[in-house]
């Protein structure tokens, strides 16, 4: 009879996985991976197929947590300028407090491993901001560029307002506000 699998353990895995991918991107073996989350290499594929699955499903897992920061408390109702400034702090704020997760999320967007059906899914995960942002082109209060685009703009202007804070804590607050500054600049022209 088959253990019983623990949500507590694929928790565990995930977060080794977090670990060693921000270190090392797609080549982290699953070896390396267990021995993070201390448990048998075996053990890692009762809880996932093989590597790839296991790199899939941490990509999702950090996506969704991502999500689930910038849409708590998500202004619905108020202006696009403070929708667009909620989900800005959020992911920013996200990025400086869980750095390892910001470094393995980015790593394994540029990894092969990753498929398009996972992607696809990642990205669904952002599509309240996402219908907001069109439906602000479609009203012509955004620069016309493909969501995907806003997106590209919206992670590098965020990654550069990490780092900076990453490296002057106490200007976090200007880089917060520049940062984002930069941002709606960008895509609204004004």
């Amino acid at each position: 009879m088959a253990r019983p699998k623990s949500e507590d353990k694929r928790s565990a895995i995930l977060t080794a996985a977090a670990h060693v991918v921000a270190e090392q991107g797609g080549s982290a073996t699953t070896a390396r991976i267990a021995r993070q989350a201390r448990v048998a290499e075996g053990t890692l594929f009762t809880y996932f197929e093989n590597k790839d699955d296991l790199l899939n499903q941490l990509y999702l897992a950090l996506k969704d947590e991502l999500r689930e920061t910038m849409m708590q408390d998500y202004p619905q109702t108020a202006d696009l300028r403070h929708r667009a400034q909620h989900a800005w702090l959020a992911y920013v704020g996200w990025g400086c407090a869980h750095p390892e997760k910001r470094r393995a999320i980015a790593r394994l967007g540029l990894s092969e491993r990753i498929t398009e059906a996972t992607r696809t899914t990642g990205n669904q995960a952002f599509a309240e901001i996402s219908a907001t942002m069109q439906t602000a082109a479609a009203l012509g209060r955004l620069r016309d560029c493909p969501p995907g685009f806003v997106g590209a703009i919206m992670n590098s202007l965020a990654d550069a307002t990490m780092d900076f804070i990453v490296r002057d804590p106490a200007g976090a607050e200007h880089y917060r506000a520049a940062g984002f500054d930069a941002f709606w600049n960008a895509i609204t022209g004004s």
